[in-house]
C-alpha cells in the first residue's frame, strides 16, 4: 500500500477524468509502476520482447537488468528523487539512475535504510518521467530491495501513478488503461447483426494486445497477440451466472457451444467473469484490415444465440468461429462496442493502437444502418487517473484508440466522436449462405 508522507489536497481533473492527489512529497511504489525493460543481453522493448522482461521490484541482482519506473507530472518542475528501500542494504553496492536521459551514479552503503537521494532533475514540460535503475557493482547478493521512488516537488505539482494495490490495482495498473468505443446504434427495429473492420498499424501490436472489434452486451469478439509466434481470433460469451470460476456455474446457466469452425478451439474461460470461449490460431498481420461479423438473436425458447464470423481475404469468404447459446436470455444485439487492452502486465510500458472503421448494423428486416458515432471511455485505472497514457478519436473515416507506452496528451474520457461516412462500403453479405447461420 502506498504511503504518501504529506497530502495537501485532493484534486479532481474533470477534463481528463480521474482522481489525482497533490502534495509536496510522494512515494511512487515499484509494484504498480515499474517494469524490467532490459535484461542481461536482452532488450525488452519493441514488439513484444517484454515477455523476456518482467515486473518491477523483482530480485535486483543482475548488472544487465534495468528497472524502469514511470510517473506523470502535470507541469514543468524541478524534482528531487530518491529511493525508498524495503529493507536495509545488505552490502555495499553502486547503482546508476537515469532520469529522462540524465544519468548519475551513487553508492549504497551496507545497512542503509533511509530514503537514498538520487539527486535533482528538471522536467521541462508536463508528461511522463522515466526513471531507469541499473546496478553497476555490488559486494553482496543484490544491489538493494526497492519499495518506491520518492518524489519531492513544488506544492502546485500533481502526479499521476498507480497509488495503491486495493482490488489488485498494481496488476491492473501495470497492464495499463483499457479504453473503449461505445457505438451509438440506430433506434427502431431490433438489431441482429454487427459488422466492423480493424486495422493495426505496423509496430503497434506488442505481445499482450487485444484488439476487440465486435463487443456486445454479453461478450466480445476480436484478435490477440499471444506470443512472438502465436496470434488468435477470439470469441467469448459470458454466462448469466456471475462468477470468476467456471466450475461454479449451474448447469441451467452454462453457455452451450452449438457449432464451431474447422480448427477452432472451444472451451470455457474464467477470471473476468466466466462463460464460453472459442479461439482460432490465425497469423493476422499488422497493416492489413481485418473484418468481423457477429449475429445475436433469440431462439424463441428463452435463450439467445451468439455467432461470430471472420473474413478470410485469401479465400474471400467468411469463416465460422463459433456459435454459442446463452440461457435465460431473450434479446437481440445491444451494447455494440470495441475496446483496446493489454493482458500481459509485463508489457504495460509498450504502446499499442488500432483503427476501427466502417461500422454497420443490420436489423431483423434485413436493413443495414451505418454507425458513425461513438463515445470514448476507460476502465477503473483510466477513470482514477492512475494511468493517463490513453487516447481515442477520429482519423478521417475511422475511429482510433491507443494505450500504453506512457505517451502524453491524454484524451478526456466520455468524449464523443463522429467519423466520416463510408456509405459506399456498405457490407454485401448473403447471410443464409454463412456456415452456422
Amino acid at each position: 500500500m502506498l504511503i504518501e508522507r504529506k497530502i495537501w489536497a485532493a484534486l479532481v481533473l474533470a477534463t481528463l477524468g480521474g482522481e489525482i492527489a497533490a502534495g509536496k512529497d510522494w512515494e511512487v511504489p515499484v509494484g504498480g509502476n515499474a517494469y524490467i525493460t532490459k535484461e542481461a543481453g536482452k532488450d525488452s522493448g519493441g514488439g513484444g520482447g517484454g515477455r523476456r522482461g518482467g515486473r518491477g521490484g523483482a530480485k535486483w541482482e543482475n548488472e544487465g537488468t534495468v528497472q524502469s519506473l514511470f510517473f506523470r507530472v502535470d507541469r514543468a518542475a524541478d524534482l528531487e528523487l530518491g529511493l525508498k528501500l524495503k529493507a536495509a542494504v545488505p552490502a555495499d553496492s553502486r547503482i546508476r539512475a537515469t532520469v529522462n536521459g540524465k544519468a548519475q551514479e551513487l553508492d549504497l552503503k551496507s545497512g542503509a535504510t533511509e530514503p537514498v537521494a538520487l539527486g535533482k532533475f528538471p522536467v521541462k514540460e508536463a508528461g511522463y518521467v522515466r526513471v531507469d535503475l541499473q546496478g553497476v557493482k555490488k559486494s553482496g547478493e543484490v544491489f538493494a530491495d526497492l519499495e518506491a521512488v520518492t518524489v519531492k516537488a513544488p506544492d502546485e505539482v500533481a502526479l499521476n501513478y498507480v497509488k495503491d494495490n486495493q482490488d489488485n490495482r498494481f496488476y491492473w495498473g501495470r497492464r495499463g488503461p483499457s479504453v473503449h468505443l461505445n457505438y451509438s446504434l440506430p433506434k427502431g427495429e431490433p438489431l441482429e447483426w454487427f459488422y466492423n473492420e480493424v486495422t493495426v498499424p505496423e509496430g503497434s501490436d506488442p505481445i499482450g494486445s487485444y484488439f476487440m472489434s465486435n463487443g456486445f452486451g454479453e461478450g466480445y469478439f476480436g484478435m490477440q497477440v499471444n506470443s512472438e509466434q502465436e496470434r488468435r481470433i477470439l470469441f467469448s460469451v459470458w454466462s448469466p451466472f456471475k462468477t470468476d470460476k467456471p466450475g461454479e456455474i449451474p448447469e441451467d446457466q452454462k453457455i452451450t457451444l452449438l457449432k464451431k469452425g474447422e480448427g477452432v478451439h472451444g472451451g470455457e474461460f474464467g477470471g473476468e467473469g466466466s462463460g464460453g470461449q472459442s479461439y482460432w490460431l490465425y497469423p493476422w498481420k499488422a497493416g492489413e484490415t481485418c473484418r468481423f461479423l457477429n449475429r445475436v438473436h433469440p431462439d424463441g425458447q428463452g435463450s439467445t444465440v451468439y455467432t461470430a464470423w471472420f473474413f478470410l481475404p485469401d479465400k474471400k469468404e467468411w469463416k465460422l468461429i463459433a456459435s454459442f447459446k446463452r440461457p435465460k436470455t431473450d434479446k437481440h444485439l445491444t451494447g455494440a462496442h470495441s475496446f483496446l487492452e493489454n493482458f500481459a502486465d509485463r508489457n504495460g510500458y509498450l504502446s499499442r493502437g488500432a483503427l476501427y472503421g466502417n461500422q454497420w448494423t443490420c436489423d431483423v428486416k434485413g436493413q443495414w444502418h451505418e454507425v458513425t458515432e461513438a463515445v470514448f471511455t476507460g476502465d477503473d485505472i483510466a477513470n482514477r487517473g492512475y494511468r493517463m497514457d490513453r487516447a481515442g478519436g477520429v482519423k478521417g473515416n475511422e475511429f482510433f484508440m491507443r494505450n500504453g507506452g506512457f505517451f502524453e496528451n491524454p484524451v478526456a474520457l466520455k468524449t464523443s466522436f463522429k467519423r466520416e461516412s463510408t456509405a459506399a462500403k456498405q457490407p454485401s453479405i448473403s447471410f443464409e449462405k454463412l456456415d452456422g447461420f
